[in-house]
């Protein structure tokens, strides 16, 4: 389909398929159950390989495709199934304490969200893109996510917004340029699949030393 053809029609859903990353975003910071934590993720990368879909096809660059097919096979499925079973393997199943609690986190989150806008507002309007409007909520969630890291205390919810930040990073990536070149693409993927695995083992070697996921204990290796 020519781009010219449906400027307006693909630039709502592409903003509508933004949104939806960003009410995801919100939902998994609000979330105390880390399994909970893990399908939201799950979720928040489906609507991102459909949001690649989408411009793929309204920009007509298959090589997103591809991209939006590896973003379904390892985020939506591949990698959840590895944070499941570290799940199971720890048998810690909520976030009882946090470094910030949940409303001020929202709260917080909410800040970050104004401060994509405001800096990438200058950045929009020079744009010409079908995608410049995405460009700041691929910034905000890049945000939460570092926040994310930041405010829990649990390693999977850590490294649930790690990956949040590397969602935000291919939905800026494909606001900003309609993607990657393929091969920088398969070798972002490649290094995510392997760093969520080296995590999963990471996880599993603080519950046995710690009794714990808690990353806060590792404080005490210092004294």
């Amino acid at each position: 389909m020519p781009l010219s053809l449906h400027p307006d029609l693909g630039s709502q859903l592409i903003n509508l398929c933004s949104m939806l990353l960003l009410l995801t975003t919100f939902a998994i910071v609000a979330q105390r159950r880390l399994s909970a934590c893990v399908d939201l993720f799950a979720l928040q990368s489906l609507f991102l390989a459909v949001t690649a879909a989408v411009v793929a096809w309204f920009t007509d660059s298959p090589h997103i495709y591809i991209a939006a097919l590896l973003t379904i096979a390892i985020k939506t499925v591949t990698i959840p199934m590895i944070l499941k079973k570290v799940i199971e393997r720890v048998n810690v199943k909520r976030e009882i304490e946090f470094v910030i609690n949940i409303p001020p986190s929202l709260l917080i989150c909410g800040a970050l969200v104004i401060l994509a806008f405001s800096v990438t507002e200058p950045i929009a309007k020079l744009g010409f893109l079908l995608t410049r409007d995405s460009l700041a909520i691929a910034l905000a969630i890049v945000l939460i996510g570092f926040f994310m890291m930041i405010a829990r205390k649990k390693a999977v919810t850590q490294i649930v917004g790690f990956l949040m930040m590397e969602n935000g990073l291919f939905l800026g990536a494909t606001a900003s340029a309609y993607g990657m070149p393929l091969i920088v693409e398969l070798g972002v993927f490649f290094d995510v699949l392997v760093a969520a695995l080296i995590i999963g083992v990471y996880t599993h070697r603080l519950q046995d030393t710690f009794d714990s996921v808690d990353t806060t204990k590792l404080t005490g290796l210092k004294e």
